[in-house]
């Protein structure tokens, strides 16, 4: 059984409208796609690590955290193949394409117990939801031999990476039988490029109008790298501005708090918010001269949304830094 660029006929004939194989990828010879999605610009986790339930924990132990344009596809294998052959032809067939292996194990012991949450789970932020047939891959209790490999490769045109996530498992599906007792194969590629910044800055007027009615304001022109503190060159404009404010308003003093969206633990991203927070300050302080006791950093994560994380456009606005009137 060999990859190959068309699927043959099984109980699922044809593959689902509008859908295609990723571009250069081949697909598991037989296979069709019940599932498919991509958004331009979207944030993940790709497993490097196995999946761990326990008490105080449920994730992957370890992941690469990636954004760029995201795919996400669901096949059906012929009801013959096995997930190691699947896995097997995946893994010799991306390694042939200059994939470097991150991750790879097999069944319970090795990926994890109850590994297959990380669809299972809509909170985990994989799961296909536009019916019922995909919403129930992977149905509780009904997975057996799970097989993973993740990979990355610079890609093509060289303006960033391609990251890949392959999960294949025997499985029923409870919403239609016909899905069921055979592999159902995960694939996630995620190209990893810099976001379009869409933010402009807001004038120090209308910043310093906003801490006077509401005692705080959102500020989207401040950008960092991407799950790095480090401000990006384009953010000049906006700190400018945020500088003039100060000037303007000697007796002003500022609480800079970091925010992001809800993707990744919770302890991570106090961390993350909190060290941007500083990275502000800092540049504040010795880029522009403001005195240090008139400002204070500090990091809240995910929990003051600005809005819903469910959506691209959501995570965007959530991922901000606030200043705050003390």
């Amino acid at each position: 059984m060999g990859l190959v660029g068309a699927a043959e006929a099984v109980a699922f004939d044809r593959d689902l409208a509008g859908a295609a194989d990723i571009p250069g990828i081949p697909r598991f010879e037989g296979s069709v796609i019940i599932g498919y999605r991509v958004s331009p610009f979207d944030e993940t986790l790709i497993p490097t690590g196995p999946w761990e339930t326990g008490s105080g924990s449920k994730g992957w132990t370890k992941t690469v955290k990636v954004s760029g344009q995201r795919t996400r596809i669901i096949y059906l294998a012929p009801r013959n193949a096995s997930s190691l052959e699947v896995i097997r032809n995946y893994q010799r067939a991306l390694e042939e394409l200059g994939y470097e292996p991150l991750y790879q194990c097999s069944g319970f012991e090795e990926c994890g117990d109850r590994v297959d949450r990380f669809y299972g789970d809509a909170a985990n932020g994989n799961q296909l939801t536009d019916s019922h047939l995909l919403k129930h891959v992977y149905s509780d209790t009904s997975v057996q031999e799970p097989r993973l490999y993740s990979a990355r490769r610079q890609a093509p045109d060289a303006g960033g990476q391609s990251y890949v996530f392959v999960f294949a498992a025997l499985q029923d599906n409870f919403a239609d039988s016909a899905a069921g007792n055979r592999v159902a194969i995960f694939f996630e590629e995620v190209l990893s490029e810099p976001m379009r910044e869409r933010m402009v800055s807001i004038e120090a007027k209308a910043m310093a109008q906003g801490l006077s009615d509401a005692g705080r304001i959102a500020v989207h022109g401040i950008q960092f790298d991407f799950d790095q503190a480090t401000i990006k060159p384009e953010s000049k404009p906006q700190l400018e501005q945020i500088a003039l404010m100060l000037v303007e308003n000697p007796e002003l003093k500022l609480y800079i708090v970091g925010h992001t969206d809800n993707r990744g633990t919770l302890e991570y991203n106090m961390d993350l918010s909190r060290r941007r927070a500083e990275e502000v300050v800092r540049t504040l302080i010795q880029s522009y001269g403001i005195l240090g006791e008139r400002l204070k950093p500090m990091g809240v994560a995910s929990l003051a949304p600005l809005t819903s994380n469910a959506t691209e456009e959501g995570r965007g606005l959530n991922r901000r830094v606030e200043i705050v009137a003390q």
